[in-house]
């Protein structure tokens, strides 16, 4: 047979076994993507919370902080008090934009130049935090590629302010 008409293709795939495993797979398809709105929250909340503790503990001894960037954290290219100043600020404002979904994709980007600045800036990293570090960078990377999802302030205003979403 050269050719298939279109009759003789929507007959084959018509098959009542062909229904049921396209319904199977759309019926899948709709409620992965109602849990799109609390996978992207939990993304973000659990990165968020990594970032906002660590910035949380470099502020408790900010002449700790100082020696750590000094000594340990290597960052190239800036004076090791503006790099104190630049990462701690980043790890607690960048989560707060994080977890509440606003500017959510720019928090998600700021927050991979810190954890990728972490990571090349220590001399030696042990297995495990790098593995956290990659976990970090995939879920963020995720976040800034798909946005915030539906339960982020940013649809919130999209809604509010149609203008926005241009």
């Amino acid at each position: 047979m050269q050719t298939v008409s279109n009759t003789t293709v929507t007959k084959a795939t018509s098959t009542p076994l062909f229904n049921r495993i396209m319904g199977v797979f759309h019926s899948l398809h709709c409620a992965l993507d109602a849990l799109q709105p609390l996978a992207a929250l939990l993304a973000r909340g659990y990165v968020a919370e990594a970032f906002f503790m660590s910035g949380l503990t470099k502020l408790r001894d900010w002449d700790i902080t100082l020696a750590l960037f000094q000594d340990e954290y290597k960052v190239p290219l800036l004076p090791t008090e503006v790099a104190a100043v630049m990462g701690t600020g980043g790890e607690l404002v960048l989560p707060v934009l994080l977890v509440l979904g606003l500017g959510g994709r720019l928090g998600a980007l700021g927050l991979s130049v810190v954890n990728l600045v972490a990571v090349l800036s220590l001399a030696e990293i042990a297995p495990a935090a790098l593995q956290q570090h990659l976990t970090w960078g995939v879920l963020l990377a995720g976040l800034a590629v798909f946005g915030s999802g539906r339960w982020a302030l940013d649809a919130w205003l999209v809604k509010v302010w149609p203008g926005l979403s241009r």
